[in-house]
């Protein structure tokens, strides 16, 4: 947010900085070089001394006039030849000086005069021209002041449109903050802004808004808690019921050995895929718990303990499970038993679709610890990179659902590791397959 009242501040000065060389051109095109106006300011008494006292002398008191004036004033008069006076002017310039009026070079701090465009003077006046120079004509003081005119226009402008800035500027703090915290998952942050705020109206509707988000997310929590918790119901009686079905069949007088054999066979997929049904709804809970939990509970407990307890815990498998923890790992701050089922639903992620090996690591990084858990499996195209991590999403090619499982696993995993502050995603491994890449804060 700073940054944007900076670029504002800057934009302004630019604009102030751009208009005053756009009035510098413009007068000059118009009324002349401002610059000469000033010099012609600062040389107004030696200009004076020779249009109204100098010539308004008769011709035979002229030459007298201008000797006085020579003496009295602190700057140097002579007569110069006519060539020399061209040479010494620019060519715009030299319409001007034919034209009998006083020309200035405030480059060399003098102007320039012709004596009589007539010869009435004396003879030779007319191819005279009167010098005059070492003029109080003190251009950088000027443009100094000038600037420092500018400069106070500048401030006199933006004193009050920083007043006005900042009003906006904590206004939309505010506003930033409230969705820092609504992105962090504290559903019931609101912006608290007056009426006469400018951002008054962005503010209600921000807050109309996470009404409305709020209230979505709360009844899918609700309907998911819900429909999990009801479904226990008649799961434990499908059980009960299928409990009593396999001590029929276990009856030898049942329809006979063959029918028998047929129906246990029948009981024991129907237990199947109520296990696998049962399993469904302890993940959707686990989700809901996810979702309602805020924020994390943070404890110190040592990450590498945790790490190698998961690997540990993992069922044999016929791949090699490596594990690779830097020894500088320290401890950390967070809830042990979600960061461990977090890693352990990557670890049995990886271990499904791993040909031969997986691999966990970690090592402390700037601030903050990276664990990866990496396969030579298929791996994740790149463009389905994102969304292994939705619930129920299953990759065709390598997610398949002879596997087991159901696309839940990275969904919690990432909701756990979110709510530490910290993200997950999943690269290419040097190993060939997928390697999902936890990094987390250290405080």
């Amino acid at each position: 947010m700073n940054r944007l009242f900076f670029r504002f501040f800057v934009l302004v000065m630019l604009s102030i900085t751009a208009a005053t060389f756009v009035i510098y051109f413009v007068f000059a095109r118009l009324f002349g070089d401002p610059l000469e106006d000033i010099a012609r300011r600062q040389a107004s008494a030696q200009i004076f001394l020779i249009e109204q006292y100098v010539d308004q002398a008769a011709a035979d008191e002229w030459l007298g006039r201008l000797n006085k004036v020579r003496e009295v004033s602190s700057a140097h008069f002579d007569l110069v030849p006519l060539a020399q006076a061209r040479a010494a002017l620019a060519a715009r310039q030299h319409a001007a000086l034919a034209r009998g009026e006083i020309v200035l070079d405030p480059a060399q701090r003098a102007f320039y005069r012709r004596v009589d465009t007539a010869g009435k003077r004396y003879v030779g006046s007319e191819d005279e021209v009167i010098r005059a120079w070492n003029l109080p004509i003190d251009l950088e003081q000027a443009l100094a002041m000038e600037v420092l005119r500018y400069v106070i226009v500048a401030l006199a402008l933006l004193v009050p449109i920083a007043l006005w800035s900042r009003a906006h500027w904590k206004a939309l703090q505010s506003l930033s903050h409230v969705a820092d915290e609504f992105g962090a998952g504290r559903l019931s942050a609101r912006a608290q802004l007056q009426p006469a705020d400018a951002v008054y109206p962005l503010a209600e509707r921000i807050n109309a808004m996470a009404e409305r988000i709020q209230g979505l997310l709360e009844a899918q929590k609700n309907l998911l808690h819900s429909v999990s918790h009801e479904l226990r119901t008649p799961i434990a009686r499908l059980e009960f019921g299928l409990e009593l079905l396999a001590e029929r069949a276990a009856d030898p007088g049942a329809g006979g050995p063959a029918h028998a054999a047929a129906l246990v066979k029948r009981i024991g997929a129907m237990g199947g895929d109520l296990a696998e049904l049962n399993e469904l709804v302890n993940e959707l809970l686990s989700m809901s718990k996810l979702d309602n939990a805020g924020a994390a509970q943070r404890l110190p407990f040592e990450l590498a303990a945790m790490l190698q307890e998961c690997a540990d815990g993992m069922h044999p498998r016929p791949q090699q499970l490596d594990c690779e923890v830097d020894a500088g790992l320290s401890s950390i701050d967070g809830d042990r038993r979600l960061l461990a089922r977090a890693v352990g639903n990557l670890l049995r992620n990886a271990e499904k679709y791993a040909a031969r090996q997986v691999l966990l690591s970690a090592r402390p990084l700037d601030g903050r610890v990276e664990i990866a858990v990496e396969d030579d499996g298929p791996g994740i195209p790149d463009d389905e990179a994102e969304r292994v991590f939705e619930p129920f999403y299953r990759l065709d090619r390598s997610r398949d659902r002879a596997t087991g499982g159901f696309g839940l696993g990275l969904s919690i995993a990432r909701k756990a590791v979110l709510l530490h502050g910290g993200t997950l995603h999943v690269e290419r491994s040097a190993l060939g397959g997928a390697r999902f890449v936890v990094e987390l804060p250290l405080s």
